[in-house]
């Protein structure tokens, strides 16, 4: 899932004093040498267990090209709804929400959150979970902690990581999309561990329902409209930063509601 969350800087604190930040880098070279760094500074946070499965983990090249290449965020709605496969996922989208009736009622009742955007989403991440990505989760977010350009955040996200080894969520043989997303609706570690309902996120009735509790902790409000300017569009937003995400999301998850 590519979306914000608050961010936490390198510098962490190991026994009594202050321990110096791991040194990010913009090329594999220092990777061995960061995670070696890294979990110096860990100790005592993050168990030996999940520090040994980050000792395993390998610079992502898969990882580095995709963050770097991210242009369709760069185009025109209509652009982007095209490349995205708009009608195809509407289609899909109703013919799921008919199919999956009580599964989308039971959802709402307990979120609020109808079935269009939940199946928006499904569909514009993973094509309705044909496409999961296959790519190593640890070494993907890593990666993406040791690399300059969004280090903090990611740093963020390796630290949930870890956990999520200890609780048998992750392996290190997890694969995932190419930012260290995992389920139907890719999830990023961190969110993983804030709005996780239980169960495997790559199943879809567990994915389905921590993706209505993210929208719910981010402000959805049952019964009130999600197009932009409408009071549930802010969750959407908190979804993912990208403007011509966010409206395609609330585009096709109401012709998928309105049907």
């Amino acid at each position: 899932m590519r979306r914000p969350f608050a961010a936490l800087g390198l510098a962490v604190l190991v026994g009594t004093g202050a321990a110096q930040a791991a040194q990010c880098g913009n090329t594999s070279a220092g990777f061995e040498a960061w995670k070696r760094e890294f979990a110096e500074e860990a100790r005592g946070r993050a168990s030996a267990a999940s520090l040994a499965a980050l000792a395993n983990t390998s610079y992502s090249t898969a990882t580095i090209s995709a963050d770097r290449g991210q242009r369709s965020f760069k185009l025109s709605l209509d652009q982007f709804m095209a490349k995205r496969g708009a009608p195809a996922i509407v289609s899909r989208g109703r013919a799921l929400k008919r199919s999956n009736a009580a599964l989308f009622d039971a959802i709402e009742r307990r979120y609020g959150v109808p079935a269009g955007p939940l199946l928006a989403i499904w569909g514009m991440e993973t094509g309705f979970g044909a496409v999961r990505g296959n790519v190593n989760t640890l070494s993907a977010v890593a990666t993406l902690a040791y690399d300059c350009r969004r280090s903090a955040f990611f740093t963020d996200q390796l630290y949930a990581a870890l956990t999520l080894v200890d609780r048998g969520v992750l392996t290190g043989n997890t694969r995932g999309a190419a930012h260290g997303e995992v389920g139907h609706t890719q999830f990023l570690p961190k969110s993983i561990l804030n709005y996780g309902t239980g169960g495997s996120l790559d199943d879809s009735t567990n994915a389905l329902n921590a993706t209505a509790n993210f929208l719910k902790a981010h402000g959805w409000r049952a019964g009130a409209g999600y197009q932009p300017g409408e009071p549930n569009f802010v969750a959407i937003q908190g979804w993912n930063a990208a403007s011509v995400y966010q409206r395609a999301i609330a585009i096709i998850g109401q012709r998928i509601d309105g049907e």
